[in-house]
């Protein structure tokens, strides 16, 4: 059990990417600047309310294995920002990336003097540095300092907000999240900065030679030679990290030279398109110097796999997919030594493709302000209609009438479909796909779901009565329904792209309706949406079915008359309540 557990860890510890790491610094240091703007933003109440707000703050991050893990969160991510300088061989991403770098780039030299003011005076000679001593010296000793905390105070916040929308826009939640984190965004720094100038007013309004005498003493704020000794320090870090950011250029350009040195390879994008480009650039990264228009959702990261590449020929040559990139292709469920990610693919030698996702789609450098349309997976709950007899119905009828009832059922059906909080997908004929959950729980999407087939058969049900004298028999549905991990996303070519959901689940949902022929009933749904929804085991039919597709039989549900399943799922949530 032990040695299973080393090796769990072994495993775990390997996977761990930069990426990984530079995301978890940077939400611990966001995590902090959260709680000192907090602070700052109980300036606006008081002195007083300041002064205990940041007893605190510091006893949250001066907890000393918070202190550990804080400092260790600056340091790694100031490294990985530096090795991001040198390892980003081009700038001609959407604007918002290298704003994001050079933005983070200049923290550290803006915030280095405060930080050592304050926490190395306090290790070294025991200052006591608080907002009375902070602010005395930013408001009155030496107002300039007012705009360089403004400035690292919105470099900072804006770094950070870009950071989390980066790793953020890409999941489920995000698009109901966002105006919430929005306002966050903006009223968390609106405080801190109006907290910031309201104590300042208030010790400019205090300065007396008592209110000196009480709080910028020598034990407090230290000696002019302590003072000078913190200015040499700070100087001595701005010269390193001036230093270690040149080493980064230096070493970019010494790169550029080797692999101009080493010789050029051409790409071939399989169009008859061509490029020659130094060896060791990436394919996306070849694209993007060459102005060839390439998709990339996330940015090259390896979050996506929409830089997807086919090689053509010989690929046993390519260097063996990354750790990150054999993660995404397993995502995406292939197998393919030819399929690779653009991003992260360096070719040694010639190399022939071409991209798996057209690059009229979306472009190399422009993001989709909707990630779901590129594709994204998550659980849906699939709803297949079907009318039945529309063959027979059009057997003695004029074109334009038969068409004109199918419009009506099928309007009928749509009505019930978003009544209900789903959205109608596909028309395929007399029939239509409905998908539940873009927007909701699992739970919640199974139950809009069930209350959609009661509402269809309420609607069918007054549409026959309104066409009774133009219809031999009424007409009759079946509908099949069943959840599970779908793609989403746009499908199709140029301009006939439509949204729609793949998947195995999708395939089964339409099985189902098929079913309800053979049961003799208006609705079949599989046993996991009923459970999800929370109906009892007992309230409907089970059956034991054979689906196509499938090695094990599947559990299902059968629902003879559909309006029923309204009070069943009203009365789950009412015993729930």
């Amino acid at each position: 059990m032990a040695a299973l557990s080393k090796e769990q860890l072994t495993a775990f510890l390997r996977g761990i990417s930069l990426r990984q790491v530079r995301l978890a610094s940077g939400l611990i240091l966001f995590a902090y600047l959260v709680s000192h703007f907090l602070n700052h933003a109980l300036g606006n109440i008081s002195l007083e309310a300041l002064a205990t707000g940041v007893y605190l703050h510091m006893g949250l991050w001066q907890f000393l294995p918070i202190t550990i893990l804080f400092y260790a969160a600056c340091l790694v991510h100031t490294a990985l920002g530096i090795w991001a300088l040198y390892e980003r061989r081009q700038f001609r991403w959407k604007a918002i990336e290298p704003l994001q770098l050079a933005l983070g780039l200049s923290v550290p030299m803006l915030v280095i003097a405060h930080i050592i003011g304050v926490r190395l005076g306090q290790t070294l000679y025991g200052h006591e540095k608080l907002y009375p001593q902070v602010l005395f010296l930013y408001w009155i000793w030496a107002p300039w300092r007012i705009w360089m905390m403004l400035a690292v105070m919105t470099i900072a916040w804006v770094h950070g907000c870009i950071g989390l929308y980066l790793w953020l826009r890409m999941r489920a939640f995000y698009k109901r999240a966002a105006p919430f984190l929005l306002a966050a965004a903006v009223l968390i720094p609106t405080l801190s900065m109006l907290g910031f100038y309201q104590s300042g007013r208030m010790v400019i309004d205090n300065d007396s030679v008592e209110w000196r005498a009480e709080t910028q003493s020598q034990r407090q704020i230290g000696t002019p030679a302590e003072a000078q000794a913190l200015e040499r320090i700070t100087d001595y870090f701005l010269f390193g990290y001036f230093g270690l950011i040149g080493v980064a250029l230096v070493a970019r350009g010494v790169r550029a030279i080797n692999e101009r040195r080493r010789g050029m390879i051409s790409l071939s994008y399989g169009n008859g398109r061509t490029v020659r480009v130094p060896k060791g650039l990436s394919v996306l990264e070849a694209s993007l110097r060459n102005n060839v228009p390439h998709a990339s959702v996330c940015g090259g990261r390896a979050r996506c796999s929409t830089c997807r590449i086919r090689i053509i020929g010989d690929c046993s040559a390519l260097p063996e997919p990354s750790q990150r990139e054999a993660f995404v292709l397993g995502r995406v469920g292939t197998s393919d030594p030819s399929i690779r990610l653009a991003c992260q693919l360096r070719p040694p030698t010639d190399l022939s493709f071409f991209q798996l996702f057209l690059p009229h789609t979306m472009s190399a450098d422009g993001h989709e302000s909707n990630p779901t349309r590129i594709g994204q997976e998550r659980y849906l709950v699939s709803l297949f209609v079907d009318m039945r007899g529309s063959t027979k119905l059009a057997e003695k009828r004029l074109p334009f009438d038969t068409v004109f009832i199918v419009n009506r059922f099928l309007g009928a059906v749509s009505q019930a479909v978003i009544e209900s909080g789903g959205r109608p997908n596909q028309f395929v004929g007399d029939g239509m796909l409905a998908l539940f959950g873009l927007s909701t729980s699992r739970q919640e999407a199974c139950r809009q779901a069930l209350r959609a087939a009661a509402m269809i058969a309420v609607n069918v049900d007054d549409l026959n009565k309104f066409l009774e004298h133009d219809l031999r028999e009424p007409i009759r549905f079946g509908i099949g329904i069943n959840g599970g991990e779908v793609i989403v996303g746009d499908i199709g070519y140029r301009d006939h792209m439509v949204f729609t959901a793949l998947g195995d689940p999708v395939n089964v949902a339409a099985r189902l309706q098929d079913m309800t022929k053979s049961l003799a009933c208006e609705v079949v749904i599989s046993d996991e949406v009923r459970a999800t929804a929370g109906l009892a085991a007992d309230v409907l039919p089970q059956h034991e079915a054979e689906i196509r597709g499938r090695n094990e039989p599947m559990i299902v549900r059968a629902i003879t008359d559909a309006g029923t399943l309204s009070a069943l799922v009203n009365e789950q949530q009412s015993a729930a309540a």
